[in-house]
């Protein structure tokens, strides 16, 4: 059985899509930018608070769906200038704890809304 997730807590997808998915053991969490719940685009940040914001979104997507943080198994990130690869590691370590997923990061020439840093993940559904 498929369930999809748009959680009320997070802002609506800017698309066709689900913040996440669950199929089977697994939840997938779609590309999160930095948007707050409220919806507001924090394209105009620093990139760590970018960052923090993103990952707050994926923490939020992984919980509705029963998972956490230290249940991923999978992070794959985008950011729009690999200079800023040592701030995400930084930001990442500390929201991560103890958790160490499989991790790619892949520099990309821009993302949408002009955003810094995109984040998708998968993880274990208990």
């Amino acid at each position: 059985m498929i369930k999809r997730l748009n959680p009320a807590h997070m802002a609506p997808p800017g698309g066709h899509y689900s913040h996440a998915v669950i199929a089977g053991h697994l939840v997938f969490v779609s590309g999160q930018l930095p948007i707050t719940p409220s919806g507001t685009r924090l394209n105009q940040a620093s990139f760590e608070e970018q960052a923090r914001q993103t990952l707050s979104n994926v923490q939020a997507a992984l919980e509705a769906a029963g998972s956490s943080v230290a249940q991923l198994v999978q992070v794959r990130v985008y950011v729009t200038s690999i200079d800023n690869w040592p701030a995400f590691n930084r930001v990442y370590q500390e929201w991560a704890g103890e958790s160490l997923p499989a991790r790619a990061v892949v520099p990309v020439p821009e993302l949408h809304y002009g955003f810094s840093v995109e984040v998708e993940a998968v993880g274990e559904v208990a």
